[in-house]
């Protein structure tokens, strides 16, 4: 198979993945059945635990869909944990300086290039290699993305793309327009310069971006502007699916 790291690094695929909230097997197995080129099971907003997380990356396995996991800070026990599950990538929040982003990277590694435990007891049944084989066989594959989030990591945006090892961008826009002091106001000037700051470096860095997109509109515009992967959600599709079949019920 091809991993996301490397379609991301060595095609111009234009890619979906979509948060995964809801801390079910089923329903991320339904995404991938559907052709999602990867999912984020979300650990930092969602209601999911390690048990779930776990069944959740192994429902992906079989199909061309990449199971990330967002992890609640930038913690190498965290990284650890959900990487020994099988994950085959890390999103990483609250990025703020070129420092969190190195040791981002470093904590998906193992000695001498990081400082990742070595210990993949469970993810190496996930991805059919052997104990002794797994670091050689998975860890050039796993796919490190990095969430943009604050004036901080705005400001910082070109000393963090100046870090190896980052795979992917996503300047989060709730959380940037929130921490911006314009919460929810998309079309606000100050989220705008800083998404042209943020979308600028990735590009003079070669870093692909990837973004929310909840209708075509969007998904065409982020396209339009460059970005690589959309992002959905999965809460999100449901209510929305729902209140669509809801309306049919009207007179």
């Amino acid at each position: 198979m091809t991993h996301l790291k490397h379609r991301l690094r060595t095609t111009e695929d234009r890619m979906t993945m979509h948060i995964c909230t809801i801390p079910s097997a089923t329903v991320t197995q339904a995404l991938a059945a559907a052709g999602a080129d990867a999912v984020i099971i979300d650990m930092e907003h969602g209601a999911v635990g390690y048990a779930d997380a776990h069944a959740m990356i192994a429902a992906t396995a079989g199909t061309g869909c990449a199971p990330l996991v967002r992890i609640a800070e930038n913690d190498p026990a965290l990284v650890k944990r959900v990487l020994d599950l099988g994950a085959e990538g890390i999103v990483f929040p609250l990025i703020r300086t070129a420092d969190d982003a190195t040791r981002a990277v470093a904590s998906m590694r193992y000695p001498p290039t990081g400082n990742r435990g070595f210990g993949p007891f469970i993810a190496q049944s996930r991805w059919g290699t052997a104990l002794p084989s797994y670091a050689a066989d998975m860890e050039e594959n796993l796919t490190c993305c990095l969430l943009v989030e604050t004036a901080d990591a705005v400001e910082n945006i070109e000393a963090i793309c100046s870090i190896d090892g980052i795979d992917l961008l996503v300047p989060a826009m709730f959380d940037l327009s929130t921490d911006l002091g314009v919460m929810g106001q998309f079309d606000h000037p100050d989220l705008l310069d800083a998404m042209n700051k943020v979308e600028a470096a990735a590009k003079a860095a070669n870093i692909p971006l990837g973004n929310a997109a909840l209708n075509e509109a969007q998904a065409r515009g982020l396209f339009d502007r460059g970005y690589r992967v959309i992002a959905g959600f999965d809460v999100l599709w449901l209510r929305e699916k729902t209140a669509q079949a809801q309306s049919w019920c009207q007179t």
